[in-house]
């Protein structure tokens, strides 16, 4: 008989213990082996019961949620999977337990929406199992660069801001899910300010992708926004594709700019990565690159082949650096990534291609 993943579900809110433990207990792979009001009681009952997986409350009693995870992963790593609300201090919060080491989160259930419960329990249940097969990384600390354009900028250091004004010809197209939110940050992060427009899809309920862009704004060189409909991708600009609501690149003359639209769930995720991926590969062919990072399932797989096809130059990450080995898994199966680098290398092979044709040609042909 298959082991079953041991749950600890910690909420303050008796009425969402009760859910929770009520909506994993109806998968057979999952037994929720304790519940605690608070971090002081799930310390104890870590000792004890050994979860291999908990659900934490971002927002709790006598010790806050992000202050007990931090302890949790300085002294006894464990995934964790962070319950959020919708608020804007929740969606704050969870963004910080993802920077500590949380996994991945969950929107709080509600009792009175019945007809959401079926959606809830799949990705609740889907999460923690995900979850539990993660090896837990400690977070190391973050320090904003300064925003200037750097030695390594691609173009000739003038003006920051002028240099934002250009348009490009070329782009690069960036699709994660879980784990990426941190993936995405350190790629960000490793770039000048003066690079071709980036455009990104993170698995992402609505409100957090712009609390997410904004929180990158203030870490990278490079100013992050979340997409609005018509946006130019210009140097020097990622947009992050809005939560609920799929991105698409389309060009007009020589300028590319992003299209925002509804639309049906693409597998199963809206914003999804295949849409973006495979409009890059239509509208940019071999001026794109595109990058497939951490997640779980298989949503940008096809688009990134399809982009390979259309000549772009197309990498995934690799399974050491990956939180879940899923999409980037997916992609080099079907024969979509031309590259696999660990996640500290992707900022390099992202600078190298835009420096000049010359540094296109040869990090193509001899990978670093």
């Amino acid at each position: 008989m298959e082991k079953k993943i041991k749950v600890l579900i910690v909420d303050d809110s008796a009425v969402a213990r009760m859910i929770l433990s009520e909506l994993l207990s109806k998968d057979p792979q999952i037994k929720v082996v304790g519940i605690a009001q608070d971090p002081i009681i799930a310390r104890q009952k870590i000792r004890t019961l050994k979860p291999d997986v908990i659900t934490l409350d971002v927002e709790m009693p006598r010790v806050d949620g992000l202050t007990f995870l931090e302890e949790l992963m300085a002294e006894t790593p464990m995934p964790v999977v962070m319950v959020s609300s919708l608020t804007e201090k929740g969606c704050e919060t969870t963004l910080r337990a993802l920077e500590l080491g949380a996994v991945d989160f969950v929107t709080k259930p509600r009792i009175d929406i019945v007809s959401e419960l079926p959606n809830i329990i799949e990705e609740v249940t889907e999460k923690i199992k995900v979850a539990s097969r993660v090896r837990v990384r400690a977070r190391a600390s973050i320090r904003a660069p300064s925003r200037r354009v750097g030695p390594d900028a691609v173009m000739p250091p003038s003006s920051s801001k002028g240099a934002m004004l250009r348009t490009t010809n070329k782009v690069v197209a960036i699709g994660a899910s879980t784990g990426g939110t941190e993936a995405i940050r350190d790629i960000l992060m490793g770039l000048p300010a003066d690079l071709p427009g980036i455009v990104i899809v993170q698995h992402m309920p609505q409100r957090f992708t712009k609390l997410f862009a904004e929180r990158l704004n203030k870490l990278c060189a490079m100013d992050v926004r979340e997409a609005a409909d018509g946006d130019r991708v210009i140097y020097g600009h990622a947009l992050i594709a809005p939560g609920n609501y799929h991105m698409l690149l389309d060009r007009s003359g020589a300028e590319y700019y992003v299209k925002i639209k509804e639309g049906p769930q693409v597998n199963r995720h809206r914003p999804s990565v295949d849409v973006l991926f495979r409009s890059v590969a239509r509208y940019a062919g071999k001026n794109a690159m595109g990058i497939i990072l951490t997640g779980m399932g298989a949503d940008g797989a096809a688009g990134l082949k399809e982009m390979k096809e259309a000549g772009a130059l197309t990498m995934a990450q690799d399974e050491r650096t990956s939180v879940v080995f899923g999409m980037p898994k997916e992609a080099i199966a079907l024969g979509g990534a031309k590259e696999v680098l660990p996640l500290q290398k992707i900022p390099e092979a992202i600078v190298s291609f835009f420096r000049d044709d010359a540094s296109r040609k040869n990090y193509t042909q001899h990978p670093t």
